[in-house]
């Protein structure tokens, strides 16, 4: 998938669309999520990729390359040998943690009655 142009078809100038799919990805979230309950802030790129193992370090470079790009994350580089490298989290990604908080309150609520209405479907 392209990253960098999403466009819908029918409301190819709609920026929602765009916005959404790149927030909604399968990383976005849990990269800016893990990024905001870290103890210490910046977080190193190691740091990070320890505390999400299962993401490789491609994607997690290409996600937080992403997310550096829409304003999200920052990236400071200190010419250091070798080099250091951290990131921290935007005052937009920070304006956006109240609604990832609220969207992980309402998947606790509704995670049992979802799972159990899953395998419902899947005995059918």
């Amino acid at each position: 998938m392209n990253r960098t142009t999403i466009e819908d078809a029918v409301f190819p100038d709609c920026p929602i669309r765009n916005i959404m799919a790149r927030i909604s990805d399968k990383w976005s979230l849990l990269v800016i999520y893990t990024l905001d309950k870290s103890e210490k802030e910046p977080v190193r790129f190691k740091e990070l990729q320890r505390q999400i193992p299962d993401i490789s370090q491609k994607m997690l470079t290409v996600t937080l390359r992403t997310l550096e790009e829409d304003g999200y994350v920052t990236r400071t580089i200190y010419p250091e040998v070798p080099p250091r490298v951290e990131y921290s989290l935007t005052e937009r990604a920070k304006s956006l943690l109240p609604h990832i908080n609220s969207l992980i309150g309402w998947a606790l609520e509704n995670a049992g009655a979802i799972i159990k209405d899953r395998k419902e479907a899947n005995r059918r």
